[in-house]
């Protein structure tokens, strides 16, 4: 029988629950057991591949193709699972699903209502996760207390009922400490809770985030004031790295008082040994290597955001970390570029550039002389997707000669599209189907032998997730190829173009795939590794 692991949050978002499910779910597995996880998000959005990534942070793409939250990423990323579309649930596909029941009668003619039947469907797609787990991890999106997240938490309230063995809930919630008071204040968090408590569940356990760690009169404050034992409040301070977050947790044992809780008596100690391994090489490296991310998803008003791009830059940080090199990820502004030419000689300062995924015109330019400087100066460069298209229209333009070279997403009548939209989504595009359905999820790869992408990876047949309109126009492949540029992996069912490179250059590789997806902590993906020796190399 699969237990379930609710995890809600309090005070305010963008604490740490993603990182505290993804956590637990590591510490369980350390100890033998087999673990899944789940993100709700509140949104009546369907899936995550409309939103804004600087407004909702990077689209994650799992395997079979579900455009979903960041967190369903960081959770492959510890627990090392692959994870599906049944480990995503949003209001958009509650209500979708439950409205297409509806009308194909699957009521048998009952009057549908919001309660009980939207909860009920909550539950069902809860336990269709299952995937034969011994502990299935569900993340309530958002803050308690949110008239979105009221319907989630009533079915979480279901299940304890109807199996009170077999649910847990943990908070995850902020203790500020007041720069003018000098205090650490726990009656946001009290509060949090009596939201919780109004929704009809009692926390089994409190995760007490803040800037430093809870000490003993606040753990027995809450204690008192939220009715739990004081063993039951975990601290959890801020840290340099998120993958500090499981061996922390266990400091309080946070393992065993959810087996405990759970009457679990089997499942022997925490192995993270790999996992302290990783942490010694993280507080330890000390040569860095420099690396500049040039893209457009990063400013928000006066601050800087790294959601849009997290898989990119823990996939940096995997294959820093695997070299023992400490990482130094900058941002860099492509619209700067292009107003400010003279600027790109600041690219000289890194060891490394990436131009990551992205849509639309804005930019553009500037992205494309930043990878012409890094062609013609040598600095390692790694295309993703967008990155590489534009990659292909640089070189199309300033090797082959094809001056109007450019992408069909933002071309004038007479450019020469070597990036051109797909067949299929030409008519998506004309009838303004955009959800869900680009070429999405994993597609296979064939390599070319004698190519860094062959040498990264040791075997000719790859699979790799997409998220992609567009394709290198098969009808410029001779003249690029003419012209010195590989194709060095190829879709071998449609014959598309999944990477190039440039052998004259230390390392200019860029793949039509997102690879930063499937890149772990303690196997980092190998175009990344390869990037990172090159970088290195060059420094």
């Amino acid at each position: 029988m699969a237990r379930y692991i609710f995890v809600a949050g309090g005070v305010m978002s963008g604490i740490g629950k993603g990182i505290t499910t993804a956590s637990i779910g590591r510490i369980l597995k350390s100890r033998g057991f087999r673990v899944t996880a789940i993100k709700i998000d509140p949104y009546v959005n369907v899936d995550a591949g409309t939103m804004n990534p600087i407004e909702h942070g990077e689209v994650f793409v799992t395997g079979d193709g579900t455009e979903c939250d960041q967190d369903v990423g960081n959770y492959e990323r510890f627990i090392d699972e692959d994870l599906s579309t049944a480990n995503y649930i949003t209001t958009g596909r509650v209500y979708q699903s439950v409205i297409n029941r509806e009308r194909n009668l699957e009521y048998g003619g009952k009057c549908v209502e919001v309660v009980p039947h939207i909860p009920e469907e909550v539950i069902r797609r809860i336990k269709q996760a299952n995937h034969r787990a011994d502990f299935i991890l569900i993340e309530i999106g958002g803050t308690v207390g949110e008239y979105q997240n009221s319907l989630f938490l009533e079915a979480a309230r279901m299940m304890r009922l109807a199996s009170s063995r077999d649910v847990l809930f943990i908070l995850v919630s902020y203790l500020p400490v007041p720069s003018m008071i000098g205090e650490m204040k726990s009656k946001p968090t009290q509060q949090a809770v009596r939201w919780l408590n109004m929704a009809g569940i009692q926390p089994d356990i409190i995760i007490a985030r803040s800037v430093v760690a809870i000490d003993e009169p606040r753990k027995q404050k809450i204690s008192t004031f939220c009715n739990l034992s004081k063993e039951d409040v975990i601290s959890a301070p801020d840290i340099k790295s998120i993958y500090e977050v499981p061996i922390n947790f266990e400091k309080d044992h946070l393992g065993e008082r959810i087996l405990k809780k759970f009457k679990v008596k089997k499942g022997g100690n925490a192995n993270l040994q790999d996992w302290q391994r990783l942490i010694r090489i993280i507080k330890t490296a000390q040569k860095p290597v420099k690396i500049g991310i040039v893209g457009k998803y990063f400013e928000t008003g006066k601050f800087t955001l790294m959601d849009s791009y997290i898989s990119v830059i823990e996939a940096v940080k995997h294959a820093a970390w695997a070299n023992k090199r400490a990482p130094q990820i900058t941002w860099l502004s492509s619209e700067n570029y292009e107003e400010n030419a003279g600027s790109l000689k600041e690219l000289q300062q890194y060891d490394g550039i990436i131009v990551p995924g992205g849509f639309g015109g804005r930019g553009v330019e500037g992205k494309i002389k930043a990878i012409e400087f890094c062609r013609t100066n040598k600095i390692p460069y790694l295309g993703l997707c967008f990155g590489m298209q534009l990659a292909v229209i640089e070189f199309a333009r300033n090797v082959c000669g094809i001056k109007n070279a450019q992408s069909a997403e933002f071309a004038k009548k007479d450019d020469a599209l070597v990036i051109d939209v797909m067949p299929e989504q030409k008519a998506l595009i004309a009838e303004k189907k955009y959800g869900g359905t680009m070429r999405l999820g994993d597609y296979k790869c064939q390599l070319k032998t004698k190519t860094k992408s062959f040498q990264a990876y040791k075997i000719s047949n790859i699979i790799e997730r997409h998220r992609h309109r567009y394709e290198v126009n098969n009808d410029y492949r001779d003249v690029l190829e003419k012209n010195g540029m590989v194709v060095a992996g190829v879709n071998p069912e449609r014959d598309l173009v999944e990477i190039v490179e440039l052998p004259s250059h230390p390392f200019f590789v860029a793949s039509q795939f997102h690879p930063e997806f499937k890149s772990r902590p303690l196997r980092p993906h190998p175009l990344f590794r390869e990037f990172i020796k090159a970088a290195m190399n060059e420094r």
